[in-house]
């Protein structure tokens, strides 16, 4: 992933005049909350985009969605953007520009519907700028108040790096569930073993979700065994874009299900084995409903 300017951005799109193009609603946690609520799980994406024409088409695909609510302030700017570039070995480039995103404020967290909400989830790249930080913590306060899990993907080792101990902070005193995959864990407790990782971050507090790839993935609780789960659902990669995001809405789906942890778990690997089997980051309505019938 590589950040650009809007000059950079508008010099892509042009090269990429005669190619194939698909628009979709970034990013992470976007990917996350849409295929959550495509499931049947009603969610609430709270975000800000410009008054331009990408956020207009943004939200305008958000307005497809069912069970999504959609909370986006609109400003004059552009709208933070991803050029996902996928090449023949099945790997993307992301070419992001943040544009408005970065002006995500307290001011655009809504008091009422988080306080109606069961849980929040968010994702490490909220550090990116001050104002956005302190959104995340006026709303980690509201679910503290009022008795909301929480749900964190550190998203990023890069992110990881930068903002060790704010994150180590967050989770040990806000989180019930903390994503991350074995990169980004090796970061957060300067240990390559999986397993150790998975051990230091369920000893903070929280149910600790580690993603080892084609390996699977390891979940353990506070006082739990870890539990190793394998991959499940694989069929082929085409495209890796949205993997980890779909793992976490296969997981949150369930666990709104009340389903145990390894049950979660391989509901996440089914949802990642069918996101990276397709190009982009979200499913077709036709494809979620033969995901559904796959986890049931």
């Amino acid at each position: 992933m590589k950040i650009i300017d809007s000059a950079e951005r508008a010099d892509i799109l042009a090269r990429l005049g005669g190619f194939r193009t698909k628009y979709a609603c970034g990013g992470s946690a976007a990917n996350t909350l849409i295929t959550l609520s495509e499931l049947g799980t009603k969610a609430v994406l709270c975000g800000r985009a410009g008054d331009d024409s990408f956020g207009h088409i943004y939200l305008e695909k958000l307005a497809e969605r069912r069970n999504l609510t959609a909370a986006i302030a609109l400003e004059n700017g552009d709208t933070g953007s991803s050029i996902v570039l996928i090449t023949p070995d099945f790997e993307r480039s992301m070419n992001t520009n943040l544009g408005i995103c970065r002006n995500f404020s307290p001011e655009d967290i809504d008091e009422v519907l988080l306080k109606e909400a069961r849980m929040l989830y968010f994702t490490g790249y909220m550090w990116d700028t001050e104002n956005q930080k302190q959104a995340v913590l006026k709303a980690l306060d509201i679910c503290k108040s009022n008795d909301i899990r929480v749900a964190f993907d550190v998203a990023d080792k890069l992110s990881v790096e930068r903002y060790r101990d704010d994150f180590l902070t967050i989770i040990e005193q806000n989180c019930d569930y903390v994503f991350a995959n074995r990169k980004e864990a090796a970061a957060l407790f300067e240990n390559t073993d999986p397993e150790a990782c998975a051990a230091e971050l369920a000893g903070l507090g929280c149910t600790a979700v580690v993603k080892l790839g084609d390996k699977g993935a390891l979940v353990k609780e506070q006082k739990g065994d870890i539990i190793s789960v394998p991959v499940q659902g694989f069929t082929r990669v085409v495209d890796t874009t949205g993997a980890g995001d779909t793992f976490a809405a296969g997981f949150l789906y369930g666990v709104s299900r009340k389903k145990n942890l390894e049950t979660a778990c391989s509901y996440a690997s089914i949802a990642a084995s069918a996101i990276i089997a397709k190009f982009g980051g979200q499913f077709t309505p036709e494809e979620i409903v033969s995901l559904k019938e796959k986890l049931d």
